[in-house]
């Protein structure tokens, strides 16, 4: 991307060479030598175990990030969470995209008609009769051809279906249109990707599975590809020979919550993965006694999952209101414009809140990447 035209402080917080204490604040940073390890052991996994890998694009909305998990990680597609999102991605040159929710607003159903093309693949999830429906004439309309997954209620009770026979039926309504193609299920429980005990989490992702397994053996006819999973626990999901597909997202980046998640290192260590991701942040007042004030807040870190961590265990993010957070700092080591970097507790709604990764190797700027799809939430 030719930056010539950009100014660093104005609409972009560094430029390429400079060094990483240049870098204007408060800003996302990769950190590209974590980021590539990241992607590499991803690799590794799913070539070891026989999995397809197509990593969820609404954690870093990046179409350099999700290029460079394609031509370098392994990964044969990416999810999507909305049309306007996917749109960035088709026009980039993305040839394989699902999008992992329930497209029905009819406005909507145009323009994931118009996406398609003979030269890439697009899918979305459906779990009634009536939006497989209109998603056929709006597929008609436009001559175009459509993914189809149904989305399965395996534990996480939001959107789904959980009965055999209303599953049943809808398949039998897919196959019926000439404008849509039923691939398989969406298989995708949240809910346990977050549980921070490994026994407990082994307990449910089993569980889980196990409900899968049951849908797989009653739809074996129509040779169903399940996909789901996530960064919380892929390895165990992965392990119970369930999904063909998985749709990990965090692992790029990592953040402070998936990092508090247990383990157990004697029997796994595949979930591994490093923090790449950091919110570049700088001190501007030490008026508090045995605290700092840095300038990143709520619009620059997303709290949804807890505070940010740092990375100088000495020092604690404890408080933040719009654009002030607060540093517990008791031996005074900070000074005013020191620099300090934070791990986000959430990355998907960080990330979200930034215009551009400030990519740095070695302590030196390499590379701006814009967060393309931010605020593509349509």
């Amino acid at each position: 991307m030719n930056l010539e035209a950009y100014e660093v402080g104005f609409n972009i917080p560094a430029k390429v060479g400079m060094d990483v204490n240049e870098i204007q604040t408060p800003s996302l940073i990769i950190d590209y030598k974590l980021f590539e390890k990241n992607i590499i052991k991803m690799k590794e996994f799913v070539l070891n175990n026989n999995v397809k890998l197509r990593p969820h694009a609404k954690m870093h909305k990046s179409i350099d990030v999700a290029k460079y998990q394609i031509d370098n990680g392994g990964a044969h597609g990416i999810c999507c969470q909305k049309v306007s999102e996917a749109e960035i991605f088709a026009r980039a040159g993305i040839k394989d995209i699902l999008i992992t929710n329930q497209i029905t607003d009819a406005f909507k159903l145009e323009r994931l008609a118009k996406i398609t093309s003979k030269e890439m693949k697009l899918g979305c999830c459906v779990d009634n009769k009536e939006n497989i429906i209109n998603i056929q004439k709006a597929a008609e309309r436009n001559n175009s051809k459509i993914d189809i997954y149904i989305e399965y209620d395996c534990g996480a009770k939001r959107c789904g279906i959980k009965s055999f026979d209303e599953i049943e039926e809808l398949i039998k309504t897919i196959k019926i249109m000439a404008n849509l193609n039923f691939i398989g299920f969406q298989a995708y429980n949240g809910s346990i990707q977050h549980i921070e005990d490994y026994k407990i989490r082994k307990k449910e992702v089993k569980n889980t599975c196990n409900k899968i397994r049951e849908l797989k053996s009653n739809f074996m006819k129509y040779s169903p590809l399940i996909t789901g999973v996530g960064t919380g626990c892929f390895d165990l999901e992965v392990n119970e020979e369930v999904y063909d597909e998985i749709q990990v997202g965090s692992y790029a980046f990592m953040d402070a919550h998936y990092s508090s998640l247990k383990h157990d290192r004697k029997l796994n260590n595949s979930n591994n993965f490093e923090n790449s991701l950091f919110i570049h942040t700088g001190v501007m007042s030490k008026a508090l006694q045995n605290h700092a004030v840095v300038d990143a807040g709520l619009k620059s870190i997303a709290v949804d999952s807890g505070l940010p961590k740092t990375i100088n265990s000495e020092l604690e993010y404890i408080k933040c209101s719009d654009e002030h957070g607060i540093i517990r700092d008791p031996y005074n080591i900070l000074k005013i414009n020191d620099k300090i970097l934070l791990i986000p507790g959430h990355c998907d709604p960080t990330c979200n809140l930034h215009d551009w990764y400030v990519v740095v190797k070695d302590s030196k700027v390499i590379d701006l990447w814009p967060v393309s799809a931010r605020g593509f939430s349509f």
